[in-house]
């Protein structure tokens, strides 16, 4: 089992960063892969960044890359999102997911492939 915990949401201008924080419990985080999506306002809930269990591998939607960076701490079982430059369109509440143990090197981008989600943290973008 794991348990997980996101924070960092808020309120900012659009061109702030901020940086989501995923706290994972259970002693299986080292071997599962991780991704953070989100949902916007009456829209369906997306994949915006994913990361292999080692963090080597990394994927990006076409829409946060070179603006967010996704990375991992195995040793303090941590996510994050670093976001810089955010839009108003980022604006949304941002999960964070994990997949069950896993031997792949990759990362996952389906929704399905989750087994674990954290709670949600809202992040607003004002113009």
């Amino acid at each position: 089992q794991v348990q997980l915990v996101d924070s960092g949401g808020g309120l900012v201008q659009a061109g702030d960063s901020l940086r989501l924080s995923c706290a994972a419990s259970g002693r299986t985080f080292n071997r599962s892969a991780m991704g953070w999506f989100r949902q916007a306002p009456g829209k369906e809930r997306d994949i915006v960044a994913a990361i292999s269990w080692s963090g080597d591998s990394t994927y990006y939607a076409d829409s946060v890359k070179g603006r967010f960076t996704i990375s991992r701490d195995n040793a303090k079982n941590t996510m994050y999102l670093q976001m810089n430059s955010l839009k108003p369109e980022d604006t949304a509440v941002y999960y964070c997911a994990a997949t069950g143990p896993t031997y792949s090197g990759s990362y996952h981008v389906r929704e399905s492939t989750y087994s674990y989600w954290g709670q949600g943290t809202r992040v607003t973008v004002s113009s």
